[in-house]
């Protein structure tokens, strides 16, 4: 077995093979002075199990993608046994139908792209939707970090009954209710209505909130508008403190300033994309790390044993 990592998250690659009592294979991922993406493998991987580590993740999620790309071609063509292409974020998962005319599907697109390059089978997390495993036609391994963040709060002892955990829209309901039977809390929803590609209005809350400490649970935070309503909308009912977690910290502007001056006492995130310094400053925010749940992923994909233990 052996694991390579482009240029999107070399840290979160790093802490996977040290979990793994490993080392990264060596790889040379760079750009020529016209943009265009040169990848060279520095050793052998013929007859291996290889790993290629790339979310597909901003601050430059196209140039990401072919790198992912050109170095599942350049492990084919390498003779690799097989290819896992571990994808902790995947880019392009909100555009995952037709919600308006005349527009993409083009979280299929990237899926038919990595199949095309070689990949033989996909490791990602906390899909922004789950049909996507569909579009694949290769298996897909799809972890959630949901256990990273449940053995914080129990940690911190937040559960039962004086805690509820708060899904940001319907579609986040099944999720949520995943986390309060862990911890044995409340549930409530939020009534979102989105307005725009980028904006979204909150309009109630469905559930008794009252006197507990809130937990947000979603899989993306980016403008962090919605986030920011949502956790002021709760405080007016009546929330003592309220948390969120957020497996994919996007974070484009204005997200830090809204986080700092909103209602959040603490936005727990995870290391699927690299959090520039500005973001690291960020006094409300706290990096939790899902190195060492991919990295039992990995091997137990690379030992055929199963993955399904892992799920929430």
């Amino acid at each position: 077995m052996k694991i390579f990592a482009g240029n999107a998250n070399p840290d979160l690659a790093e802490k996977i093979a040290k979990n793994l009592s490993t080392r990264l294979g060596g790889c040379e991922v760079l750009s020529f002075p016209d943009g265009e993406v040169m990848v060279k493998i520095l050793e052998n991987v013929r007859g291996l199990d290889v790993f290629v580590v790339q979310p597909i993740c901003p601050p430059e999620v196209n140039d990401y993608l072919m790198e992912l790309l050109i170095m599942i071609d350049a492990m084919r063509r390498s003779s690799a046994d097989r290819i896992t292409a571990v994808i902790p974020y995947y880019g392009y998962a909100r555009q995952d139908r037709k919600d308006q005319p005349r527009v993409p599907i083009t979280a299929k697109l990237v899926a038919n792209l990595v199949t095309a390059a070689g990949a033989d089978r996909v490791l990602t997390m906390d899909l922004h939707a789950d049909q996507i495993q569909g579009f694949f036609d290769i298996p897909v391994d799809h972890l959630y970090a949901a256990p990273v963040f449940i053995d914080y709060f129990k940690k911190k002892k937040m559960t039962d009954g004086d805690v509820v955990i708060i899904s940001p829209d319907e579609g986040g309901i099944k999720t949520a209710h995943a986390w309060a039977k862990r911890l044995n809390a409340n549930l409530a929803a939020i009534d979102k209505r989105r307005i725009t590609g980028t904006e979204t209005q909150v309009f109630n809350i469905m559930g008794d909130v009252k006197k507990r400490a809130a937990i947000i649970v979603d899989d993306i935070v980016s403008t962090a508008g919605s986030l920011c309503d949502a956790a002021k909308l709760i405080k007016e009912r009546g929330v003592q403190e309220v948390y969120a977690a957020i497996s994919h910290p996007v974070l484009v502007e204005p997200a830090v300033e809204r986080i700092e001056n909103s209602e959040i006492k603490k936005l727990l995130v995870t290391d699927t994309i690299p959090l520039g310094d500005k973001l690291k400053r960020c006094s409300k925010i706290e990096i939790l790390s899902v190195s060492g749940l991919l990295a039992e992923a990995i091997k137990r994909i690379h030992n055929g044993e199963s993955v399904s233990s892992l799920f929430i």
